[in-house]
């Protein structure tokens, strides 16, 4: 079945950097595009960004676009987001997404805390 695993959160101060990792199996990796969610404490879950199944296209959220950066390695099933200048504002798990067959399947989040 689709599994989603992420990865890569943690603790960082206001203007620090992650990368978060989101391993995935049980589907056609190279033939899916993917994306990354995020929800924060008493918030609905929300849109960060996405690629093409091939990586030639990506799109962001208003609020991550200049900071964020989405891409994908075919060859390892993963899919990546590199966080630059982070935001007491971008605490939230973060959750990988894709849907195939029909269906949408969520990792089960990885949280990114920004707090000095």
């Amino acid at each position: 079945q689709v599994q989603l695993v992420e990865s890569g959160g943690g603790l960082v101060q206001p203007g620090g950097s992650l990368r978060l990792s989101c391993a995935a199996s049980g589907f056609t990796f190279s033939s899916a595009a993917m994306s990354w969610y995020r929800q924060a404490p008493g918030k609905e879950r929300e849109y960060v960004a996405h690629i093409t199944s091939v990586g030639s296209s990506t799109n962001y959220a208003r609020s991550v676009k200049g900071r964020f950066i989405i891409s994908r390695d075919n060859a390892k099933n993963t899919v990546y987001l590199q966080m630059n200048s982070l935001k007491p504002e971008d605490t939230a798990v973060y959750y990988c997404y894709v849907r195939v067959y029909g269906l949408g399947s969520w990792g089960q989040g990885t949280q990114v805390t920004v707090s000095s």
